[in-house]
């Protein structure tokens, strides 16, 4: 069965920052795509950043790029988002994807699987 489980989110003022985790079980990471999207009350989800199942690819929506970094974790089965620099439209509800049965990465949006979510609040 595959999960996934996010955590780290809170109230950061602007400009902080927090690291998101996303622990994954049910499936490999080692070749699946996984990655974060995002979506606040009344907005469609935003996909924010993707990392292929080796490593090497990783995408970033234009609103977040410079910003946050999507990583893995030294277990494979965790995957991380660092966002720094918080403004106050990042605020919203975070969400890890995955595709387990891809390949490439792509928008996150259109993973078939993802978490519960972990809420983010900035303060101004």
């Amino acid at each position: 069965q595959v999960q996934l489980v996010e955590s780290g989110g809170g109230l950061v003022q602007s400009g902080g920052s927090l690291r998101l985790s996303c622990v994954v079980s049910g499936f490999s990471l080692d070749y699946a795509p996984i990655g974060w999207f995002r979506q606040a009350p009344g907005k469609e989800r935003e996909g924010l950043a993707c990392i292929s199942g080796d490593g090497i690819t990783r995408y970033y929506g234009d609103s977040v790029k410079g910003r946050f970094t999507i990583s893995r974790g030294n277990a494979r089965h965790t995957v991380y988002l660092q966002m720094n620099n918080l403004k106050a439209d990042d605020a919203a509800v975070y969400y890890c994807a995955a595709d387990p049965l891809g390949y490439r990465c792509r928008d996150p949006t259109e993973f078939n699987y993802y978490g519960q979510g972990t809420q983010v609040t900035v303060s101004s």
